[in-house]
């Protein structure tokens, strides 16, 4: 290992507070943020299975604004739109989210509608033919955000914000730095409302990540602990999280997320992806995005072995290190170690090693890997244009 000493670390403010009763914090939030009208966006599931946001809004008090408990799975547009509508109704001046994934990176979106007045083709990512990506700066001041954790995710604490309209053959793209939370919570009561299935699903994807980091070779000094450290959580909690009772494991998760993160902002982010990260990535996003059965740890798990015995021996040392981390020494080199170590931990959570074990049609792959090709965050320089051919043989062997 060697430190990169070239970097940029950013601070943004952020209160978080974690463990048994955390969400008894939210009314000391609202009053720092100067808040009357806070409106709670959520899914069906949390707002209507659980008593979750009935109690926020006992906790909030006279400060509640009403909820939108509608955010679909993968966050469509639709739900959205109807979202921010409804704040708008309510005339809310600061958003709650409660939730994973969708519901975290929808209110941004919500936040973005409610502030800015252009059309939303005009605040996307957009791909010109065989050009780099050009994402929109956002200028209109937004509503302050408060994200509620039911299960863990990298998307608690960031700026981007992916969005599914069925009219589209790709995903929006929606990025703000201003959407960024002034608040996180986990609260163990929080997180237990949230199914094992899911808890497993977002948590293995918070493992593929730090897995995926590790293969730095060049590390930024100040975030090298934090990746570290996010490996032994993750790997850690997700041998625990089938308990239904274990609230520990699921901050641990959430922990290890926020830690990525941190390591991101600490000049992490700066480091050079190696190319079985960001195909798995982009491949695995376009997967779940287009086959709404699929949760993303699925995606991640079926796609990533495969992926790295393809595209592995492209960044040897980065390959070598992960092997490390799993102690998978031998004579086989290091990219086919490395596959076969994290498979193996893959298959030892009960999670999906082949693309047909998700049901996935063979005649679907072309679709995939045309979407895979327009991701800004795997691919802003669209080389990806270039692997058509390799993308396809990875798909094909994954299946």
């Amino acid at each position: 290992m060697s430190y990169q000493h070239d970097f940029r670390a950013t601070g943004y403010p952020l209160r978080l507070y974690s463990g048994l009763d955390a969400l008894e914090n939210l009314p000391a939030e609202i009053k720092r943020l100067k808040s009357q009208k806070a409106f709670v966006v959520c899914g069906r599931s949390v707002s209507r299975k659980t008593k979750l946001v009935d109690r926020i809004q006992h906790i909030l008090g006279p400060a509640y604004a009403g909820r939108y408990d509608e955010i679909e799975k993968d966050t469509t547009l639709a739900s959205v739109q109807a979202a921010a509508a409804a704040a708008r109704a309510a005339n809310a001046d600061l958003l709650i989210a409660v939730g994973s994934g969708s519901v975290i990176q929808g209110t941004r979106v919500v936040a973005i509608l409610l502030a800015e007045q252009a059309p939303v083709d005009q605040l996307i990512t957009r791909y010109p033919d065989n050009a780099p990506a050009i994402s929109p700066k956002l200028l209109a001041p937004k509503l302050p955000v408060i994200n509620v954790l039911t299960a863990a995710t990298t998307a608690q604490n960031r700026a981007g914000s992916a969005v599914k309209d069925p009219a589209r053959p790709n995903r929006m793209e929606f990025f703000d730095p201003k959407t960024r939370p002034a608040a996180l919570f986990w609260d163990e009561e929080a997180l237990l409302t949230a199914p094992v299935s899911l808890v497993r699903t977002t948590g293995t994807s918070v493992l593929w990540r730090s897995i995926m980091n590790l293969g730095a070779p060049r590390m930024a000094p100040l975030s090298e602990g934090d990746r570290l450290q996010a490996f032994r959580l993750a790997r850690g909690a997700l041998a625990r999280i089938n308990d239904p009772l274990d609230a520990g494991a699921r901050i641990e998760m959430c922990a290890a997320a926020f830690l990525q993160n941190r390591d991101a902002d600490d000049g992490g982010a700066l480091t050079e992806k190696h190319w079985p990260a960001r195909v798995v990535y982009a491949l695995a996003t376009a997967l779940f995005n287009l086959h709404a059965h699929v949760g993303q740890g699925e995606a991640n798990s079926a796609l990533t072995a495969t992926v790295m015995r393809h595209f592995g021996s492209r960044d040897t040392e980065a390959m070598a290190l992960i092997a490390q981390a799993f102690d998978a020494g031998g004579d086989a080199p290091a990219h086919l170690r490395a596959a076969d170590a994290v498979e193996r931990l893959f298959s030892e959570a009960g999670m999906p090693l082949r693309l047909r074990d998700l049901n996935i049609p063979r005649d679907s792959l072309a679709a995939i890997l045309e979407s895979s090709l327009m991701n800004f965050n795997a691919d802003p320089k669209r080389e990806f244009l270039r692997e058509r051919d390799t993308l396809m043989a990875a798909l094909q062997s994954a299946w």
